[in-house]
């Protein structure tokens, strides 16, 4: 790939997300770690990102400030995955939000609820979710990303403290034998928290997912209680969800 085009895809990737990880982008480009440092290096020196240790952010100051007002941040597709997971909340229900955009997606789709207890270690749901005065929101401590995900050792301990009601989760790659899987060992270790400590476990992800390859393995789709998404998964992980009784909601595009 040429660099042009990489450097487009880097800079439209991180628009699009706010955060972009190293690893994330190897993956996605099929580039060498030392290439993308180099790219992402260049792109800052340009103004078109700003560089951190392990990725890149986009170059507002502003991300969050407007966050209520971007609807577009979710694609259709996310939208009616929220939507549906949302008409399964009771209001007064207790949750877990994790990181990613659909995840978000389903925060926003809460805020006609009432009363939710929720705990989460990402800081854009909890700003969305701010909007609701009845709600009781509570938010992670642990080492701050970019892009608004708390991560960590802390993360991961303040968490295991709590047991409840639902657990929402988001997941970067499914592979073709429904292994869940991320881009961060750290990531995944409060993933898997969240997964522990849901009486109900639900995963939302688009279509996308089916086709990205990421490295650190969270568990099987097998784990969940109910699978979120907008389009049939592959065969093989569909032979998954039946012999595991996984609850499988297509949300198709109308």
């Amino acid at each position: 790939m040429k660099q042009s085009i990489r450097h487009q895809k880097i800079v439209e990737l991180v628009k699009l997300n706010g955060y972009a990880s190293t690893e994330e982008l190897v993956a996605l480009l099929n580039v060498s770690p030392q290439t993308i440092r180099r790219d992402l290096n260049e792109l800052a020196e340009n103004g078109l990102i700003r560089r951190h240790h392990g990725g890149a952010a986009s170059p507002s100051t502003s991300e969050n400030s407007d966050y209520a007002d971007r609807k577009e941040f979710f694609s259709l597709e996310k939208n009616l995955i929220a939507q549906n997971v949302a008409s399964m909340i009771p209001d007064g229900a207790s949750l877990f939000v994790d990181i990613g955009t659909t995840p978000e997606a389903v925060a926003n789709a809460l805020l006609h609820h009432k009363k939710l207890r929720i705990v989460t270690n990402n800081l854009n749901a909890a700003y969305i979710l701010r909007q609701n005065e009845s709600f009781d929101i509570t938010v992670a401590g642990g080492a701050l990303r970019q892009d608004g995900g708390v991560m960590g050792e802390a993360t991961v301990a303040f968490l295991s403290q709590f047991r409840l009601d639902f657990g929402i989760l988001g997941i970067s790659s499914i592979d073709i034998d429904g292994s869940l899987l991320d881009y961060d060992y750290h990531e995944v270790q409060v993933k898997r928290t969240i997964l522990d400590n849901s009486r109900t476990k639900l995963l939302v992800s688009d279509h996308s997912k089916f086709s990205r390859h990421a490295i650190v393995r969270l568990g099987s789709v097998a784990d969940v209680d109910y699978f979120f998404t907008d389009a049939l998964p592959p065969p093989p992980v569909m032979d998954v969800i039946a012999r595991n009784n996984v609850e499988l909601r297509i949300c198709p595009l109308k």
